[in-house]
C-alpha cells in the first residue's frame, strides 16, 4: 500500500528497540556505514541473504551440537569441539557455530549433471545439495568401534581413470573400512553410489548410517522408513537410498533418545521412526565375518527422470577434448587432472565456483572459470556458459549478478572478446546489441572527470570483490572496467570502426584518471604501489590492483607500481609462503597466491616457483582447494571447501608456463621448472588454445646435455613472433610456426 512509504519507519523502529532495551538499530547502521566510503548500495543484498541464511544454520548448530557431544558428528565437529585439538575454537561469546576449521569437501558428479554430491575429508556423503549424510561405521561384538571422523588418521583419494571416485581408507586396532563415492548413470538418471568394505579381526557389524548433519551443520530428517525388503530407506517422503544387500539390523533414533549411536547395542529393531526436531538418525547393520570382507554399495538416485543429455562413457568422451599435460613431477600432473575433472562438474550450463557454499553464479568467478575452460581446450562448455550471459544484462546495460559491484561489466566484456580472439571467430550480429550496452553502462558509470578528488574519473565506490574491504573506490573494478572497454573496441574494431574508436577512446580517458589517481597514492605512500583504493593504505587488499598485470596485461611486465605491489605483498602478507588475506578470509590463499605468482611469472622473477610449489602443498589429498585455508591446521576456513575458482587458476599457471600471450609474441616455456629437466621423459602440453592459434610444445630432456623443444601450431593466420625462454638456458627468437631447437644453457 502506497501509504505505507509515509511512515515514520526510522522513528518507529528507534522507538520500540529503545523501549525494549536495545542499542538504537538506525544509529548503529549508520556508525557501521561511515567506516566505508559513502555508495548507492551498502552491502549487495544478495550477499546479505546468504549470510543470513550460513549464520542460521550456525544459530541451529550452537543449539544442537554443543548439548550433544556424545553423538558422532561430522569430521569437523570432532576436531573444532575437541579442547586438546589444535582446530579448537573457544564458543564462549560466538552467537552462531560455524566451520571454521576443516571447511573441505570435494565433489563428485558426472559431466552435464547438475547435482553435485560432496565427500568430507573422513568419507561423509552428502549426495543432495544442502541435505543429510551417510557416514559408515565398524563395531565389533567385543566392544570395539571404527568411527572414521574420529579417527586420527585415514587416506583419501581422488580416482580420475574412468570418472570420479573419492576413496577414504579408514584403519585402527585390526579394524579396516574402506568407502567409495561415484556417480553413474543408471537409464538415464544420475545415481550416487557409496561402496562400504570392511574388514575385522573379530566378528563385527558393518554400519551404514543415517546423518541429519553435512560438512556446515545440522540438515534436518524428520522422517525414516525401512522398506519391508529392507534394503531401501525412504527420507521425509521424498527421498531414497537402496542397500546391495538387505539389513540384518536396522535402528532408529529420535534427538531426546540420543544418537542411534549411543544405542546400537541396547535398542530393539525398528524399521521407522520420526522426530519432530527433525534430527532422525538411523542405522543399517550388516554382518562382518571375522577375518572376511563384507562388501555394500548404497545408491541415492539424483534426479526423479531421465535427462538425455547424460550419456555413458562421457568422461571418457570429455576428456579427448581438452588440452593435455604430461610432466614428470606426479603431484602437479595430479592437481591439473583435478582441476580438469573439477571444470568439467562444475560447468553443467552455468558456472559454479564450487558444489555447495558457492553453488550459485557471480560474473568474477565466471569470468576467470570460463578463461580456463577456453585455455583449456573445453569451448563448448565456455560458449554455453556466455550464452546465458545476456539474460543476466539490465535494461540499462549492467551484467548483474550482485548489486553495487561495479567490475562485472568489464568481466563480461574481458571474457567474451577472449572468446572470439582463442576462437578466431567475430561477434555474432545477438551480441552487438549486449556489448554495446555493456560498454556505454562503464562510460556513464564513471564518476565525473572534473573532480578533484583521488577518485576523479574512477568507478563508484563500492563492495567489489568481498575479500578487499569494506565499500570503496577500488582500482580493482577501474582496471576491470579498461579491460572491458578494449575489449569491447576490439569487437567492433571490423564491425563498426566508430563504435570501436569510441569505446577505444573511453578506455584511454579512463586509464589516464586511474594513472593520475595512483599518482596522487605514490605520493601519499612514498612509494609506488598500488593500494586498494585511493584512500586506503598499503595493506592485503592491494591484491586487488595486481589484476593491471594478470589478467589482464594493462600494464608492462616491469611496471614498477605492479612490481611495487608484489614486493609489499610479499614482505607483509604472507604466511607459511602463501598470500595470507587477513579481510574476511583471515586465511591463505591458493587462488590469489598464484595471482601473484603469475606477475612474477610475466617479470621473468623465479620467486613464482616458489609460490606454486607452496600452493600445491596447500591442496587436500584430493586435489582441491577451499577458498581460504587456515593458517594452522591447513584446513579450509572460508568459503566453499572445494574452490573451483582455485582449480581454474592452478589449470591457468600451468598453461601459463608452458604458453602465454605477451603484447603480439607467444612465449614459450618460460615457467619449466628446471628439475623437470633432471629426467629423461619428454614433457608435454597441448593443443593449447592461444589468440594466434593452438599450439603444442613438447620438451625433451637430456641430463648431462642441452633439452630438445619441439613445437607444432596450427595458426589462424600469420604465425607470431615465438620466443623461447626456458629458465636457466638462452632465449631464443622465432617465427617458424612449427619447428625442433636443441637449447643453449646460460653461462653461469
Amino acid at each position: 500500500m502506497s501509504w505505507m512509504k509515509w511512515l515514520p519507519w526510522r522513528l518507529i523502529i528507534r522507538y520500540v528497540a529503545r523501549k525494549q532495551g536495545f542499542l538504537d538499530p538506525i544509529a548503529l547502521l549508520a556508525r557501521l556505514h561511515s567506516f566505508a566510503q559513502p555508495s548507492e548500495v551498502a552491502e549487495p543484498v544478495e550477499l546479505l541473504r546468504a549470510g543470513v541464511i550460513f549464520h542460521a544454520r550456525g544459530l541451529i548448530n550452537s543449539r544442537v551440537i554443543q548439548h550433544n557431544l556424545d553423538w558422532v558428528w561430522p569430521y569437523w565437529i570432532e576436531r573444532q569441539f575437541d579442547p586438546t585439538d589444535l582446530s579448537f575454537i573457544p564458543r564462549a561469546f560466538s552467537f552462531t557455530h560455524i566451520n571454521l576449521s576443516h571447511r573441505n569437501w570435494t565433489a563428485i558428479g558426472y559431466p552435464e549433471c547438475a547435482e553435485l554430491p560432496i565427500v568430507d575429508p573422513r568419507g561423509l556423503l552428502t549426495p543432495l545439495l544442502d541435505g543429510w549424510s551417510l557416514d559408515a561405521w565398524l563395531m565389533t561384538e567385543d566392544g570395539r568401534s571404527l568411527l572414521p571422523s574420529r579417527a586420527p588418521d585415514c587416506r583419501q583419494q581422488q580416482e580420475m581413470e574412468s570418472g570420479l571416485c573419492i576413496t577414504t581408507d579408514t584403519q585402527m586396532n585390526g579394524l579396516t573400512l574402506t568407502s567409495r563415492a561415484w556417480v553413474q548413470i543408471e537409464s538415464g538418471i544420475p545415481v550416487c553410489k557409496l561402496r562400504l568394505q570392511a574388514r575385522a579381526d573379530s566378528p563385527a557389524s558393518l554400519v551404514l548410517a543415517l546423518r541429519p548433519y553435512n560438512p556446515e551443520g545440522i540438515s534436518f530428517i524428520n522422517k525414516v522408513s525401512l522398506s519391508p525388503t529392507r534394503d531401501t530407506w525412504t527420507i521425509d517422503d521424498k527421498q531414497q537410498v537402496s542397500f546391495s544387500t538387505p539389513a540384518a539390523q536396522h535402528h532408529v533414533a529420535d534427538y531426546h533418545s540420543g544418537d542411534v549411536f549411543i544405542h546400537l547395542r541396547d535398542r530393539e529393531v525398528q524399521t521407522e521412526g520420526h522426530c519432530e526436531v527433525g534430527m532422525v538418525t538411523a542405522a543399517a547393520l550388516f554382518p562382518c565375518n571375522a577375518g572376511e570382507t563384507t562388501d555394500i554399495t548404497a545408491s541415492i538416485p539424483l534426479a526423479s527422470k531421465p535427462d538425455e543429455r547424460l550419456v555413458d562413457e562421457a568422461w571418457h568422451d570429455v576428456h579427448q577434448e581438452h588440452c593435455q599435460l604430461s610432466c614428470p613431477e606426479a603431484r602437479y600432473q595430479f592437481l591439473y587432472d583435478a582441476a580438469i575433472a573439477s571444470l568439467i562438474l562444475h560447468s553443467p550450463g552455468d558456472v559454479y565456483p564450487g558444489p555447495y557454499t558457492y553453488k550459485r553464479f557471480w560474473f568474477r568467478d565466471a569470468a576467470f572459470i570460463i578463461h580456463a575452460l577456453l585455455c583449456a581446450g573445453l569451448t563448448h562448455r565456455a560458449e554455453r556458459a556466455l550464452a546465458r550471459f545476456p539474460a543476466r544484462q539490465t535494461g540499462q546495460g549492467y551484467f548483474r549478478s550482485q548489486e553495487g559491484e561495479w567490475d562485472s561489466n568489464g568481466q563480461v566484456l574481458w571474457i567474451l572478446q577472449r572468446f572470439f580472439a582463442l576462437t578466431n571467430r567475430q561477434p555474432s550480429l545477438d551480441w552487438h546489441d549486449p556489448v554495446a550496452r555493456g560498454g556505454r553502462w562503464i562510460l556513464r558509470k564513471r564518476v565525473n572527470d572534473a573532480s578533484a578528488s583521488p577518485h576523479a574519473g574512477l568507478l563508484p565506490a563500492g563492495f567489489s570483490a568481498e575479500h578487499l574491504g569494506p565499500n570503496d573506490y577500488y582500482y580493482w573494478d577501474d582496471f576491470w572496467g579498461i579491460a572491458g572497454l578494449h575489449a569491447a573496441a576490439a569487437m567492433f574494431a571490423e564491425m563498426d570502426p566508430e563504435r570501436s574508436r569510441n569505446f577505444a577512446t573511453g578506455a584511454d580517458n579512463f586509464a589516464a584518471a586511474v594513472d593520475h589517481s595512483l599518482v596522487t597514492c605514490a605520493q601519499r605512500l612514498d612509494r609506488a604501489a598500488m593500494p586498494a583504493s585511493p584512500y586506503r593504505r598499503l595493506d592485503a587488499g592491494a591484491i586487488g590492483s595486481l589484476a593491471a598485470g594478470y589478467p589482464l596485461q594493462l600494464c608492462a611486465p616491469d611496471d614498477p607500481r605492479l612490481l611495487d605491489t608484489v614486493e609489499f605483498l610479499y614482505h607483509h602478507c604472507f604466511v607459511k609462503g602463501t598470500f595470507y588475506q587477513d579481510m574476511t578470509h583471515s586465511g591463505l590463499n591458493a587462488y590469489l597466491t598464484l595471482h601473484i605468482a603469475q606477475v612474477m611469472l610475466r617479470a621473468g622473477d623465479p620467486r613464482y616457483l616458489e609460490l606454486m610449489d607452496a600452493v600445491a602443498d596447500l591442496a587436500s589429498p584430493t586435489g582441491q582447494w577451499p577458498e581460504a585455508c587456515h593458517p594452522l591446521t591447513g584446513g579450509g576456513c572460508m568459503g566453499d571447501g572445494h574452490h573451483v575458482w582455485a582449480s581454474a587458476e592452478w589449470l591457468l599457471m600451468i598453461r601459463n608456463c608452458f604458453v602465454r600471450e605477451e603484447a603480439e609474441r607467444l612465449i614459450l616455456v618460460s615457467g619449466i621448472p628446471e628439475r623437470w629437466l633432471e629426467q629423461t621423459t619428454p614433457i608435454h602440453f597441448g593443443p593449447a588454445p592461444t589468440r594466434f592459434g593452438t599450439v603444442s610444445i613438447t620438451l625433451t630432456p637430456d641430463p648431462g646435455n642441452a633439452p630438445r623443444i619441439d613445437w607444432q601450431g596450427d595458426w589462424h593466420e600469420e604465425v607470431p613472433p615465438i620466443e623461447i625462454r626456458l629458465p636457466g638456458y638462452v632465449p631464443l627468437e622465432t617465427t617458424s610456426g612449427s619447428g625442433c631447437e636443441v637449447l643453449v644453457k646460460k653461462e653461469t
